[in-house]
């Protein structure tokens, strides 16, 4: 059963967990577009669980737009592997920009490293930076493909496969939910998937470069993001309230959360 915008209140997932669980990363990325009415958009930040993703739909020739949202603050190393990722595919993928008025604003009432002054100052500066961009990015969509495991953090365990996005409205898809990160890089090492050589440098979760370090010994695998912030739950604000597909069945419609 394919996918539906029943009203502005309801959408419908196109398969089950359990279902989606048996299939392989490919067939994953296969079923969710041949039962999935509308556009799909994948955002891929080049780290090494979107490598894997990207390498499943372009090598499938899947009619899924992928984008990017550069912040203008990334990686050199993120620009050469995006680059790469071009060659290797024959692709070209989108990018979205913040808005220059609201940057602008932004620097002029933080500074251009402000975002180290508080909580509140870096959200700021994530939203501008990334949040409205990737709500220009999924307006009209009807399913968000991410790279998001799991295991990467506390804050990510209740991660599902499929799950309602009550912020944009969409179907988001979380393919790699209940992947490792060994297996990852088993994947991309098996595949020859061009992959960011920061990863190889204890750069386990890479964002943008000031606020992105290595990783140390024992510390989990996004300790080296915003790593001078104290609250144990950082993320940027991308991945907000779901309402998870396992509470109803594939193809019954699931009404948006308001809050």
């Amino acid at each position: 059963m394919a996918a539906y915008l029943a009203t502005t209140d309801e959408l419908a997932l196109p398969l089950g967990e359990a279902e989606f669980a048996r299939l392989d990363l490919p067939n994953r990325l296969a079923v969710l577009r041949a039962r999935t009415s509308g556009r799909i958009v994948f955002t891929t930040s080049f780290g090494i669980e979107d490598q894997a993703v990207g390498h499943a739909i372009f090598t499938q020739g899947l009619p899924i737009d992928v984008v990017t949202l550069d912040t203008g603050r990334l990686f050199p190393q993120t620009y050469d592997v995006w680059a790469e990722t071009e060659r290797r595919y024959g692709a070209t993928i989108r990018a979205l920009y913040p808005d220059h008025r609201r940057l602008e604003t932004l620097i002029a009432e933080q500074g251009i490293d402000g975002f180290r002054n508080s909580v509140a100052a870096r959200q700021a500066c994530c939203g501008v930076r990334k949040v409205e961009p990737l709500r220009r990015a999924l307006a009209g969509a009807a399913a968000w493909i991410t790279g998001l495991r799991a295991d990467q953090s506390h804050a990510r365990a209740q991660t599902h496969f499929l799950a309602i996005d009550s912020v944009h409205r969409v179907i988001k898809v979380s393919p790699l939910a209940d992947w490792s990160r060994e297996r990852v890089a088993a994947y991309v090492k098996a595949e020859s998937i061009p992959y960011n050589v920061l990863h190889d440098q204890g750069f386990l979760s890479i964002g943008c470069a000031p606020c992105t370090r290595a990783v140390k010994p024992g510390e989990p695998e996004r300790a080296g993001r915003w790593w001078w912030e104290r609250e144990e739950k950082k993320e940027c604000g991308l991945h907000g309230r779901l309402a998870p597909s396992v509470a109803s069945p594939a193809g019954a419609p699931i009404p948006l959360r308001k809050d």
